[in-house]
């Protein structure tokens, strides 16, 4: 590699980094404490990039300077939380893919059959073995 497309590249790497510091990601890492905001485990170090931004209203064009919609997560825990949305059907308002969430309970008539000392069939409740 020339000095000049070596020059080139280093220019190149050094905007890169200068837009990814502009980033909502640096600016939420400068912004709180390198904290989990659900479990609670501290990272540092190369630890640091297991911490991701949650954007609270899931819209991640909503990037205030205040950070205000803003969380740390870890990785399972942004799992977790996405999860749960799904689970509860948000995940196609918030811009999410996926399906609308299925209507299956595996502990529909639970209490039923307790009380009534009946043995738990094999199969989804209200459905001939």
């Amino acid at each position: 590699m020339d000095a000049a497309a070596r020059e080139r590249v280093l220019a190149e790497l050094h905007r890169d980094v200068a837009l990814r510091q502009q980033g909502y990601r640096e600016r939420a890492l400068k912004l709180f404490p390198h904290v989990c905001a659900r479990c609670g485990r501290a990272f540092e170090g190369r630890r640091l990039r297991e911490l991701t931004v949650h954007h609270r209203d899931h819209n991640h064009d909503n990037n205030p300077p205040d950070g205000s919609n803003w969380e740390l997560l870890c990785l399972y825990c942004h799992d977790h939380e996405h999860e749960g949305n799904l689970m509860a059907g948000l995940g196609a308002q918030a811009g999410g893919e996926g399906a609308a969430p299925g209507t299956f309970s595996p502990f529909e008539n639970l209490d039923s059959l307790l009380k009534n000392g009946a043995p738990p069939e094999a199969g989804r409740p209200g459905e001939k073995p």
